[in-house]
């Protein structure tokens, strides 16, 4: 077997998982959507959302507490370095434990000694994920954003969007059409530059940067989309695509254009995370849920595949409940795999997080 459990963490409707490193110490931060609340009925959508998104820190072989960022609604982590200076920014959904407040301001830290420090803040409107990339020396963080309810109000900006940096602060580059924003990912292909958006209820597409802003290249979904996953394998260039409620496909490059390669599995995809070890490349693919939020079915089997033979092979099954999101990393020469879930069987919050060792 690949996955071997190391250790499980105690969470709350976690949406990610973020390994990253500073001051030479490993960590984790876990975003997380809701908190139970006694004597309501379930729904995936309920709850408590003042969670905050507990951070662990690796000693001794495990993950211990160590601090704590104030997070209400938590999606998204993410971790960049820039100019020599280490950042965190998180991205909250909502608000309170209903009526849910979906306009919210996005934070921006700044490592400061050994904690965390306010540096900018956002206004943004149901944020979802954020993403930092570089185009030569240009530095943006891209923010996918937005719902389409009728009942939830947009006060703040809707449209996801891109920032840019511009020396000492990230000002606001370009907007785009997506109104249900999940996803990014960026990557490069012969001296092109391509980002990758998924959207729930819009196209999910690749832009391409035509030297001044990211015009639409291709369209890989008319609604639910929810990851793009860009790597090279076998001399190919490849791109996952996961669909919640249709299929997540396999697309190789043919030279001008993305093309079907093989259908990696139906309905209740959400994340994948690509693996390497000295001879190999896994694809590691989370599930979500199958069927509607009213009434989801939450304990799904995520997928582990291996390239081989121009394609990728499906090696090991796990069970995921809700699951949500996945990340590797390595100490002291052991690969792990974190994996986030969200939901138990019975649409409750509380279910753990958990660390496997991957046995390559």
């Amino acid at each position: 077997m690949l996955l071997t459990e190391h250790q499980r963490l105690p969470t709350n409707g976690a949406r990610a998982v973020l390994p990253y490193t500073t001051g030479g110490h490993q960590y984790l931060a876990i975003p997380q959507l809701s908190k139970d609340v006694a004597d309501t009925p379930a729904h995936m959508n309920g709850g408590d959302s003042d969670t905050g998104a507990p951070i662990y820190r690796w000693e001794q072989g495990r993950f211990v507490e160590d601090s704590t960022l104030a997070l209400s609604g938590g999606e998204d982590i993410a971790s960049f370095t820039l100019d020599g200076e280490q950042f965190l920014v998180t991205a909250g959904i909502r608000a309170g434990h209903g009526p849910y407040r979906y306009n919210l301001d996005q934070l921006l830290y700044r490592r400061s000694g050994s904690e965390w420090a306010p540096f900018q803040r956002f206004a943004a409107f149901a944020a979802k994920q954020w993403y930092f990339f570089q185009i030569g020396t240009r530095a943006f963080l891209a923010l996918a954003q937005g719902v389409t309810l009728g009942h939830i109000e947009a006060i703040n900006p809707r449209q996801s969007k891109l920032f840019e940096w511009n020396g000492s602060q990230f000002v606001e580059f370009q907007e785009l059409d997506g109104k249900w924003g999940y996803n990014w990912e960026s990557f490069e292909i012969d001296g092109r530059f391509f980002l990758g958006y998924a959207d729930h209820v819009g196209e999910s597409l690749l832009y391409e940067w035509n030297g001044t802003s990211f015009v639409s290249f291709q369209v890989f979904a008319t609604s639910h989309g929810r990851c793009f996953r860009y790597f090279e394998a076998g001399g190919q260039q490849l791109l996952a695509f996961a669909n919640i409620q249709g299929d997540s496909v396999l697309h190789r490059w043919d030279g001008t254009t993305f093309t079907p390669l093989q259908t990696l599995s139906g309905p209740g995809g959400r994340e994948f995370c690509v693996v390497t070890t000295n001879d190999a490349l896994f694809l590691v693919q989370i599930n979500f849920i199958e069927g509607e939020p009213s009434a989801p079915h939450t304990s799904l089997r995520s997928r582990i595949y291996r390239w081989a033979n121009g394609q990728m092979d499906l090696v090991e099954e796990f069970p995921t409940s809700g699951g949500t999101d996945a990340a590797t990393f390595s100490v002291d020469g052991q690969r792990y795999l974190a994996v986030s879930n969200s939901l138990t069987a019975d649409v409750r919050f509380r279910t753990d997080t958990i660390i496997y060792t991957f046995n390559a």
